[in-house]
């Protein structure tokens, strides 16, 4: 049951705040001046904040996201609704006029989350949003059977990105080795406004943005052709966090397909699900003890954890044995640190505790780790987290993500996702999937013990 604005107090009233303050009239920004347009995953994860106390407002948000969907069923990361000349890159960067619908974007993804979205969404009240929900699954089919076709071509089980920026996490580590195959020549004389803006310290640096542009230029050149790309791109690495939410969100179509009786939907996910579900274990590591990222050029294994790797028990049920290890793993990550969960391992020479994605946390990456872990039986580690996550926001506001030493905030301000996970995780602590005996017959292999959380 949603709540009126009027209802709302404190820390939650402010929250709303932030999402009316970034409202742009059926989108979100992330944040005013850093991020002036509307981002895939961004969006999808502010409905749920939405949905507290406008679920119409939280409607139209996936709704204005996948209508900027592509002819050949991608999704793209950055819709540029309204023309603003201090985001770089912009339009002209990407090239992408003579392929996107307007109003342009950019020629790249981001991780899929808008499936689990709107199967919360339409969980809240089946019978009010049937008919919206239903408009959108086809969007959210040809969405998820891009990434088969264009991300994973020799059918191996496992997506694959193109660009750091598509996995949504992008100045990993993870991304050092495979980026250093990428040829910069000529990539120069560009002004990045992000550091204008934010501590440089903060953000990826400098030569990090001469690789990321590179393969903007490698994707515009080949006019983001999916065939040349899978065939040709220097970087095309599988990593945990991109395909575990993309399999959670095919068990959360199958689920949604099943309720509102679209079988030929439910039928497609269920045959696409089962080829992610086999694929998943090539991401597993023994060496390290979970799950990593694949440069799928070299067929390396990454050398450290991140925060994706804990998303294994977000996408579905882990085999008891490794989910012990997991769980253990990051209990001890938690323990080096005061606040959780780091994006990336503390004890590795690499971890940086403010600069992006290096070693922050964010809220939206906890609530996916917290909601896994109470599907895995791990409640006090799940709430451990939600109390770390709030006590960050306590400190420091709502800011784009935190050091997980001192608590303090870096990037943007006034964050609509950590603004939407506050306010969501508030109103929502344990998973609220459609009702198992709604979804008119059983889970595919490997997710029933999520319909009975």
């Amino acid at each position: 049951m949603s709540l009126s604005f009027d209802q709302l107090h404190g820390t939650n009233k402010r929250a709303a705040e932030i999402l009316l303050g970034n409202d742009r009239g059926g989108y979100t920004v992330p944040s005013a001046k850093l991020y002036p347009f509307q981002w895939n995953w961004d969006s999808a994860l502010v409905a749920l904040g939405f949905s507290v106390f406008d679920p119409d407002r939280a409607w139209q948000e996936v709704e204005s996201l996948l209508s900027a969907q592509w002819d050949n069923g991608m999704v793209p990361h950055i819709i540029f609704w309204k023309e603003e000349k201090s985001y770089f890159p912009g339009p002209e960067q990407w090239g992408t006029t003579d392929i996107a619908k307007a109003p342009p974007t950019s020629g790249i993804t981001q991780p899929p989350v808008a499936a689990t979205v709107i199967e919360r969404l339409l969980a809240e009240d089946i019978d009010a949003h049937r008919d919206r929900a239903a408009k959108l699954l086809p969007k959210l089919d040809r969405w998820h059977q891009w990434f088969l076709d264009a991300r994973d071509p020799d059918g191996r089980g496992v997506v694959a990105i193109m660009h750091p920026w598509e996995s949504g996490r992008d100045n990993l580590p993870d991304w050092d080795r495979p980026l250093s195959f990428v040829d910069t020549t000529g990539i120069g004389g560009y002004h990045r406004r992000d550091t204008d803006i934010v501590n440089k310290d903060e953000r990826p640096k400098n030569n990090d943005y001469d690789h990321y542009m590179a393969l903007v230029r490698f994707g515009r050149d080949c006019n983001w052709n999916t065939d040349i790309i899978a065939r040709d791109c220097p970087f095309w690495v599988a990593e945990p966090g991109m395909n575990a939410i993309l399999r959670r969100a095919e068990s959360d179509l199958i689920r949604m397909a099943r309720c509102l009786g679209n079988d030929d939907i439910a039928a497609r996910a269920t045959a696409r699900f089962a080829r992610l579900d086999a694929g998943f274990e090539l991401l597993w590591s023994e060496t390290v003890g979970g799950y990593v990222t694949l440069d799928l050029r070299r067929g390396e294994h990454a050398i450290g954890l991140t925060s994706g790797s804990w998303l294994a028990m977000f996408a579905g049920p882990v085999e008891p044995a490794r989910a012990t290890t997991m769980a253990s793993t990051l209990t001890h990550w938690l323990d080096q640190v005061e606040h959780g969960v780091p994006s990336f391992d503390p004890a590795h020479e690499l971890f940086d505790s403010i600069r992006y994605w290096r070693g922050p946390v964010w809220a939206m990456i906890n609530w996916m780790i917290a909601t896994g872990l109470i599907e895995h039986g791990e409640t006090d580690l799940a709430e451990r987290i939600r109390r770390d996550t709030q006590s960050l926001i306590d400190q420091s506001d709502f800011r784009e993500y935190f050091c997980p030493v001192t608590g303090r905030g870096g990037g943007g301000t006034d964050f609509s996702w950590t603004a939407s996970m506050s306010l969501y995780w508030a109103a929502r602590p344990e998973t609220l999937p459609i009702p198992a005996h709604l979804s008119q017959s059983t889970a595919p292999t490997g997710t029933a013990d999520q319909e009975n959380t």
